[in-house]
């Protein structure tokens, strides 16, 4: 069973490889570079590691062990219905699962194999089946940071609807846009 160090984050927990023996290293590309003396140790996840001290580690959870891909449950890594949602994805049922400004497409790995297990194209398959993905909108040029609402296929439904008013999103252009598009749908 692997190790990994659990972590909060404003939008969901997350965790890394976590290692405190030398056998934990085996097989990785840092068993021959770490020496045992610098363990304990996380692994990035991005070809680096850090030495690990839980003290100094202020979002540190706990260390868990498991044998799945993802040792968290899908609604603990990306805050399922989170009442402080701002990024993230809304599937078809209008239920939202938050990310950060960078997090979209590791979100869309992590949804599409739940959601759409015989995939390769992450995002795609989740345009395809009716979710909607929430973004930044900054371009560099305004004073402050907005929200912009993408659907693949231009089509929401009613319970995305509902929530993108929830969210204060109703009035975006392009949210009206998808509204008056989906008004014969409806």
């Amino acid at each position: 069973m692997k190790k990994y160090a659990i972590y909060k984050g404003e939008n969901g927990y997350y965790f890394y490889r976590y290692c405190d023996t030398m056998a934990s290293l085996e097989g990785s590309s840092f068993e021959d570079i770490i020496a045992e003396d610098r363990l304990p140790v996380v692994l990035d996840g991005k070809g680096g590691y850090y030495h690990f001290d839980p003290k100094d580690d202020f979002a540190f959870v706990e260390i868990i062990e498991s044998d799945e891909e993802y040792p968290l449950p899908l609604e603990k890594m990306f805050f399922k219905n989170d009442k402080n949602f701002k990024l993230g994805w809304i599937s078809p049922d209008g239920d939202t699962y938050s990310c950060d400004y960078y997090g979209h497409t590791k979100a869309a790995v992590a949804l599409a194999k739940k959601f759409c297990p015989e995939t390769k194209y992450y995002e795609r398959a989740l345009g395809r089946a009716g979710w909607i993905k929430v973004i930044d909108s900054w371009d560099g040029t305004q004073r402050t940071h907005g929200q912009f609402v993408y659907s693949m296929s231009g089509n929401i439904t009613n319970r995305q609807a509902d929530k993108l008013f929830d969210l204060g999103l109703y009035e975006n252009p392009e949210v009206k846009k998808m509204i008056e598009d989906c008004q014969d749908f409806w």
